[in-house]
């Protein structure tokens, strides 16, 4: 009997109301126009609003309602197994400035959140990533000896809080966890009252960057002028540097059910094997904690989604004894080719910045873009500033999994999920999705609960690629880049501006 029921939905969604902002509808102008009203957008919007700044949030949804919306929000310098990996590649100095961005991040949050009044959950715990095969010790304990280079407080050890053995772990102190809408919501009413302005449901489809002031121009048609912009959009909508070949998106899904306090794990886990897994806890209200397990990375549109939450609800049940999946829903996120994230400005663009490829870890990550933005249009920015560039290119070192990038890609735009005879249309049941080929054209085809057909064009509107169903959250997602759309080919998320088109 299946644990997983009824619709994807967030808990962290589902535990908050937001208040409304308006859309915009008429033509403005504002110094600063930060894209995105995610964590990276929310926070560097802050970061402009203390010093000072004239800021306006132009989201195309709800803030806090997309990536950051259905992340696991864990906020922590322990980002799996970063640290040798970056002494690796780049040098023991390089992972510790990863480890100082991530640190001060940390206690960024901290502070804004006393000053601002966020209850927002945040709990100090320790960050665990752990290995259950003698194969991987190597890798943990090469991590250890990484991340203690680079400063953080870490530790072999055997000992943990999970209710199933490990053969090793990589522990570091004094991390955190936190509900990361209560977080975003106490920060949007900050940055309002102090004379910022968010604005939901303007979607930017256009970026005239010539010359200043810019214009942002919304699918609307209003028109945002603006001295300063920058894109925290996840995946953005402008590619100076060529981000599309160096950034890959990645989706893993999320199940989350009530625990008893006392089988509290107390801390954050996570592990490269069985397809990644991830754990935490968030407190409930009737003083239970909520378990929340992320896992099973995919590449959206390429795989059958609904076996994945299948597969990491039986995971949960048998490692932690749960039955009551409250929750399930799936976050997505980009990884770029060296697993640094690419933040600050844009090559050619002087006043034009950009945050992403976050590669999973996006709260610290995201706090931290927002610190060093605005410390560049300052003229103060941080240390590890150039750690992010985005105009960073290592061909050699990048080489391999820019090779992987390009291959996956490659393949999608063939579209390799398209079945082969039109009358497969009869084939599809209630509820069910399938790129078919009809009339010499690739279509999105499903059938709604009542039995009607629905059918779009299924070429993604950002660069062409054939999007795949999504048979858990009834959606059309592209493999290529990361855009979604709704059954109606509505854009939910970019890179995508446009619709797929009806048929």
């Amino acid at each position: 009997m299946s644990l997983i029921s009824g619709r994807p939905r967030s808990y962290w969604i589902a535990s908050t109301e937001a208040p409304f902002h308006p859309p915009a509808i008429e033509d403005f102008a504002t110094e600063v126009a930060v894209v995105g009203a995610g964590i990276a957008g929310l926070s560097t919007a802050w970061e402009f609003v203390r010093a000072g700044r004239t800021v306006t949030v132009l989201e195309a949804g709800r803030i806090a309602s997309g990536v950051t919306g259905h992340t696991t929000a864990k906020l922590t310098a322990q980002h799996g197994l970063i640290y040798d990996h970056l002494r690796g590649l780049y040098g023991a100095e390089a992972a510790r400035r990863y480890a100082t961005a991530q640190t001060e991040a940390i206690e960024h949050a901290a502070a804004v959140a006393d000053e601002i009044g966020a209850e927002c959950e945040f709990e100090r715990v320790p960050a665990f990533a752990y290995t259950e095969t003698d194969e991987g010790l190597a890798g943990i304990t090469g991590e250890v000896d990484a991340a203690t280079e680079a400063g953080l407080e870490a530790s072999f050890t055997y000992e943990t809080g999970l209710p199933y053995p490990v053969r090793g772990a990589v522990r570091v102190e004094d991390q955190a966890q936190f509900h990361p809408r209560r977080y975003l919501l106490a920060l949007a009413a900050a940055i309002t009252a102090r004379g910022g302005r968010i604005v939901e449901g303007s979607r930017v489809v256009d970026l005239e960057s010539d010359a200043r002031p810019f214009v942002l121009r919304l699918g609307s048609g209003t028109r945002i002028r603006a001295e300063e912009v920058v894109l925290a959009t996840h995946y953005p909508i402008v590619d100076r540097v060529r981000f599309f070949t160096r950034l890959a998106p990645r989706r893993e899904v999320v199940v989350a059910a009530p625990i008893a306090a006392e089988s509290d794990p107390a801390g954050m886990y996570w592990t490269a094997e069985d397809r990644t897994r991830s754990v935490r806890t968030a407190p409930l209200p009737d003083g239970r904690r909520l378990l929340i397990v992320t896992g099973e990375v995919f590449t959206p549109g390429s795989v059958e989604v609904s076996g994945r939450f299948e597969r990491l609800a039986d995971w949960t049940a048998a490692r932690f004894g749960v039955t009551d999946l409250t929750y399930h829903w799936a976050a997505q996120d980009s990884a770029t080719t060296d697993r640094l994230p690419f933040v600050g400005r844009l090559p050619g663009g002087q006043h034009v910045y950009v945050a992403t490829g976050f590669g999973g870890w996006g709260m610290s990550n995201g706090i931290a873009a927002g610190r060093l933005i605005a410390g560049l249009v300052a003229g103060d920015p941080p240390e590890w500033a150039d750690l992010f560039d985005p105009s960073r290119v290592h061909p050699r070192k990048e080489a391999v999994r820019f090779a992987s990038f390009q291959k996956q890609v490659a393949r999608h735009y063939v579209g390799d999920r398209i079945h082969k005879r039109p009358s497969d249309t009869d084939e599809l049941g209630r509820g069910e999705g399938a790129v078919l080929r009809i009339d010499g054209e690739r279509r999105a085809v499903y059938r709604d609960e009542d039995g009607e057909l629905h059918s779009l064009v299924a070429k993604c509107t950002h660069l062409g690629c054939v999007v795949g169903f999504n048979d858990a959250e009834r959606t059309w997602d592209c493999p290529c880049h990361g855009s979604r759309f709704d059954l109606d080919g509505n854009v939910i998320e970019g890179p995508a501006i446009a619709p797929l088109e009806r048929r």
